[in-house]
């Protein structure tokens, strides 16, 4: 199922209920976008129309090797996005895909970057 009958503002609503619901997660503006944070390393960066590339969208890693076999899957869903695409990110249009399935891949994105974020120090 897809939701591109959704307005964009409520894409990024989507994705920061998702996010936002995991362990030590925040939200800032990185780049003019609004960025989401795992202990300060980012693990989803949205993409309203970057550059004016058409997409609404967030970009996120992907698990080595991933990300060409997930373009070739759906290449309707997701793209290489630029920047940090050479680090093995895929982006994922959100106007074509379900609840369920971004909510699996915005904790698999969380999954890979917590464990490489700094634990923060009680004082």
């Amino acid at each position: 199922m897809t939701t591109e009958t959704l307005p964009e503002n409520t894409h990024i609503q989507r994705v920061r209920r998702l996010a936002l619901s995991l362990p030590d997660t925040s939200e800032k503006l990185s780049h003019g976008e609004p960025t989401f944070f795992v202990r300060n390393k980012s693990f989803i960066m949205f993409a309203n129309n970057h550059h004016n590339d058409g997409h609404t969208a967030i970009w996120i890693p992907a698990p080595p090797g991933a990300q060409a076999e997930m373009i070739a899957e759906a290449p309707e869903v997701y793209f290489k996005p630029p920047y940090v695409g050479v680090k093995g990110w895929v982006g994922v249009e959100l106007s074509k895909i379900d609840n369920e399935d971004l909510a699996q891949l915005i904790r698999r994105a969380w999954q890979i970057i917590a464990p490489l974020a700094p634990v923060r120090r009680r004082r």
